[in-house]
C-alpha cells in the first residue's frame, strides 16, 4: 500500500477522534443546531431584536390605516392537481415587504399571515403559497394583512384580511 495513502488514513482517524473529543468536551451534541447561531441563520442583531420583541402586543394590537389609503387583500384557494391546494393572494394598496419582516412599520407595506381554522400556518412574503394538506372536514383559509412589524392592518379596528371555506374529504 502506497505510504501516503496510510498516513492519510491515521490522519483521518486521529483527527475524527481528536475532534469528536473536543466536542464532547465542550457539551456539543450532534441532535441539532442552535437557531441563534448567526453564521448559519444572519446576523446577530435581528435575531437578538426578533427574540426581544414583545409579540404579544406586536400581534394583538391592530394598527388603524385610514380607510381612504386603506390595503385590500382578497384570495382565491384551488386544488393543486398532484397534491394540497394553492393559494393566490391579491393585494391593493400594499406591498409585500419581506426584507422589512420584524423591522419598524412601513404604511402600505408589510407580509401577510395564513391562518387555517383559527391557527397560524405561515407567514407569506408574496402572491402564492402552496398549503402540503388540510385537515379533513369544513376549513376555513383566512389570510390578515400585517404592518412589518406583525400588527394586523385595520380599517376602524376591523382587520383588513379575506378568507374562504371549503370542505375537503
Amino acid at each position: 500500500m502506497d505510504r501516503s495513502l496510510v498516513l492519510f488514513a491515521i490522519g483521518l482517524i486521529f483527527g475524527g477522534g481528536i475532534g469528536f473529543v473536543v466536542a464532547a468536551g465542550n457539551g456539543i451534541t450532534f441532535d441539532g443546531h442552535d437557531h441563534a447561531d448567526t453564521a448559519t441563520h444572519g446576523d446577530a442583531n435581528l435575531a437578538t431584536a426578533h427574540e426581544n420583541m414583545d409579540h404579544s402586543a406586536a400581534h394583538d394590537t391592530p394598527m388603524d390605516v385610514p380607510s381612504e389609503d386603506a390595503p385590500s387583500v382578497s384570495l382565491a384557494l384551488m386544488t393543486d392537481p398532484m397534491a394540497g391546494h394553492n393559494l393566490q393572494v391579491t393585494v391593493e394598496n400594499f406591498v409585500f415587504q419581506p426584507e422589512g419582516a420584524s423591522l419598524a412599520a412601513v404604511p402600505g407595506q408589510g407580509h401577510a399571515h395564513v391562518y387555517v381554522n383559527g391557527e397560524k400556518l405561515s407567514r407569506l412574503y408574496g402572491e402564492w403559497m402552496h398549503i402540503a394538506a388540510l385537515p379533513k372536514g369544513d376549513v376555513t383559509v383566512e389570510v390578515t394583512l400585517n404592518s412589518n412589524d406583525h400588527r394586523p392592518l385595520a380599517v376602524d379596528g376591523t382587520p383588513i384580511s379575506a378568507s374562504t371555506t371549503l370542505t375537503v374529504e
